[in-house]
């Protein structure tokens, strides 16, 4: 993965995208045991996953990811570590293993401590939490984007997209005693950033799973509204329309996405 695809993937809301150890707003202490009650209650640890991976990949993959390791190894200074870790990150990205490509984005995270890199790992392990086919790797990337996520969020708390990343979070693995956690998140952002665009897509595009076209097209023509030119709604009113039967509207407006996309 190159650098700009890296850098890509931080800009992605996920269907997929508040421990405040990332800022000083608790004293270390507290870090150390928020810090050491998450690795106790993961569902799995991260050396095992790379055990594991290390007996799946090709020969010829495991070869190039061990050069990036032992280059890393012999690495001190934090912007060179930084590129290393962008590399590891990536190959494992390539290679189908989200979940270890999170582990070397959330050292990069923590190395620059920058909400764009807190933000690149919660994607990346959110990505993961809708890739994974085992529960324990599933659960291991949910516990990590939340946190990721919340991390960025604590950086910068204007920042609406931080925000609706960690309530499609919840949406995509909610917590067994609050079903509608993420849903309820994005409805009280709603009413916090009614001038966002990305709220009322990030709603419009879970109304579309649900099968609930018309609400879809109310919240998309609200983000396009505020947004004309919002390539994500355009798409995104094609697929509702065509849900709710407006075939005329839904070819409109799938012809307009596929313009814009071309132009890009």
């Amino acid at each position: 993965m190159t650098r700009q695809q890296y850098i890509l993937i931080g800009s992605v809301t996920l269907l997929f995208l508040i421990l405040y150890f990332a800022c000083e707003t608790k004293p270390p202490g507290q870090q150390q045991v928020e810090q050491s009650r998450l690795l106790q209650t993961e569902a799995t640890d991260v050396n095992l996953l790379m055990r594991e991976a290390h007996d799946e990949l090709p020969a010829s993959q495991l070869s190039t990811i061990q050069a990036i390791q032992q280059e890393l190894a012999e690495t001190t200074t934090d912007s060179a570590r930084v590129d290393i870790l962008q590399q590891l990150s990536g190959r494992w990205y390539e290679n189908g293993y989200p979940a270890i490509a999170g582990h070397y984005a959330q050292e990069i995270a923590d190395l620059t401590g920058t909400e764009d890199a807190w933000s690149i790992c919660g994607t990346t392990y959110a990505i993961c939490v809708q890739r994974a086919e085992e529960d324990k790797v599933r659960q291991f990337c949910n516990q990590r984007a939340i946190t990721a996520f919340e991390n960025a969020i604590s950086l910068n708390p204007n920042q609406v997209r931080h925000q609706v990343n960690l309530a499609l979070t919840y949406t995509e693995n909610p917590p067994p005693n609050e079903p509608m956690k993420g849903v309820l998140m994005l409805r009280e952002l709603e009413q916090s950033f009614p001038e966002s665009p990305i709220v009322y897509t990030t709603l419009a595009q879970l109304a579309v799973r649900t099968g609930q076209f018309d609400r879809a097209i109310q919240r998309l023509n609200q983000a396009l509204e505020l947004e004309p030119e919002n390539l994500n709604a355009i798409c995104l009113l094609a697929q509702a329309h065509a849900g709710a039967g407006n075939a005329a509207e839904a070819q409109a407006f799938e012809q307009q996405c596929r313009n814009m996309q071309n132009e890009l």
